[in-house]
This record gives C-alpha cells, structure tokens and sequence, in this order.
C-alpha cells in the first residue's frame, strides 16, 4: 500500500493537497491520530473495495500525540508499506495575511498573536519537515498552480523525471525564497560594461556569444551541466518530484538568463521549465 503523509503549517494549503489528491484516488482521512494508522491501514486492507494508495493529514491539531508519528512511520516501514511525507509550506507574512482574510483563529494563537503561533507551529513540525521528500512552498501559488505541483508529484509513475525548474534571478533584487540549488555566475564576463550591447537582456544572439565566447566560459558550463546531471539522478532516486535551480547574477538580465536558457536546451528531455525573474527590470 502507498501512503501520503500530508502535514504543514495551518494556512499553507494542506487541505486544499489533501482534495487533489482524492481527485487523484487516494483514500483520504485528515487529523488521524499516528497511534491509529496502523489499525486504519488494515481495515483499507480488508475492504471489499481494492484501496491501494492512501492519504493521511496529520498536522498541529494533533497535540500531544503528534510526537508519535515518527515511530508509527517506522514501524509501518518495516511492514511493508511505501510512505512519503508531503509538507506545505508558506513565508510568516504570506500566512499572517491568509489568516487575516479569513479571519480564523490560528489553533496556537487563542488570543491573536499570530506570528507567536506560526513560530511555535514551525518549531512542533521541524521534524516533520526535514523527513518530507517533498516540501511545496506555497507563499506565491494559486490553488491551480498547487494542484498541477501535486499532480506531477504523485499522478504519475515512479520512473517518470522530477519536475524541473530553471529560474535566472538579480542578486540586487534579492535572492529567491525557493531554490533547491542556486548558482552565482557573477564571475563571467559582464555585458553590463560594453556599450553596444548592454541594452540587450541573456536571450539575444549578442549576449549569449559575449557570455560564452571565453574557454573559461564554456568549461564552467559543461563542468555544471555534469554537475546537475549526477544530482538529478540521486535526487530521484531519493524520491524527490520536484526541484528548482536558481541562477544568479548582478541584475538578472543577462548572464543568469544566458546560462538558464543553456541549461534548457542541454537538460531539454527532462522539460524544464525557465522563467526570468529580473530580466525586465533597471
């Protein structure tokens, strides 16, 4: 049997993964308490109706209990079964705002506090976390673009490649929230300071010769290429789905961009998907 353990913080979006994945078929129950997955789990077993794959949401609603799901997992590793953890993740502010807006209360925070509440939330789920193959930061997602994530990660089959991201970024503009891997390339040659061709961004012909045109260019991109190569087979094989490189520069315009767009086309079987952050902005 497979087994998704869905946690995360209140907020994050966990119960909106726990619906896709019931439109995915899995056998959902949210806030079970660890003691009694095991007894769940073999009731699935015995059911007249085939139940193979199984979601579980197990959060900060479990109280004193939730310490005891470290060793469920455990023992129900030993038995057999397949688990993966799931987390839902979103930054202090975005969560603060989503509370405000809905005006819950958050189940740490009776008397409003709120970002004590997170705070001590993040603290009870660390462990959590750390054992989460997958770990969806939701701070900058629609309910869309998180069902899609989850599907990618647990629609498809085990042999399928991770969904890869490669994302050119600005350092003035301050580092991304996300990345898995970030790269500074601000040590190649800089079109910034060349007057013919400054005005043009990484996607132009002019860029892309001027960035790559030295040896030490050329070598610094095949040496991270095979890099990233050995790293993708490891981290599916860890079972990750979902990973993003970052690559950054001054401003984000043009040797982030040129080398993100290089590595599209050299990891163009995996189909990446390439955004530029900064590429637009002065």
């Amino acid at each position: 049997m497979k087994l998704v353990i869905v946690s995360g913080l209140s907020g994050s979006g966990k119960s909106s993964a726990i619906n896709i994945l019931e439109d995915l078929g899995y056998y959902c129950v949210d806030n079970l308490p660890p003691q009694l997955i095991s007894t769940f789990l073999n009731l699935c077993k015995k059911s007249s109706t085939k139940i193979e794959k199984v979601a579980l949401g197990i959060d900060i609603r479990e109280g004193e209990f939730l310490n005891n799901i470290h060793d469920e997992v455990k023992i129900l590793k030993k038995s057999g079964n397949k688990i993966e953890y799931l987390f839902l993740d979103a930054s202090d502010q975005t969560l603060i705002k989503r509370y405000k807006e809905s005006r819950r209360i958050h189940p740490l925070a009776p008397k409003g506090n709120l970002i004590e509440g997170i705070t001590k939330e993040r603290l009870a789920l660390k462990k959590i976390r750390e054992n989460s193959a997958h770990i969806i930061d939701t701070s900058k997602l629609s309910v869309h673009q998180l069902k899609q994530i989850v599907k990618d990660i647990f629609g498809k089959s085990q042999k399928e490649k991770l969904i890869l991201n490669f994302s050119s970024f600005g350092y003035k503009f301050g580092i991304p929230s996300d990345p898995d891997i970030m790269i500074d390339v601000r040590f190649l040659p800089n079109p910034h300071f060349n007057e013919k061709i400054k005005k043009f961004n990484g996607l132009d012909l002019k860029i892309k010769k001027f960035v790559l045109n030295g040896s030490e260019s050329r070598v610094f991109l095949d040496k991270l290429i095979d890099f990233l190569d050995f790293l993708f087979d490891r981290y599916i094989l860890e079972g990750k789905s979902y990973l993003t490189v970052a690559i950054g520069c001054t401003g984000g315009k043009h040797r982030s961009v040129v080398i993100v767009e290089e590595l599209g086309k050299r990891f163009k079987k995996l189909n990446p998907n390439i955004s530029h952050r900064d590429i637009n902005k002065k």
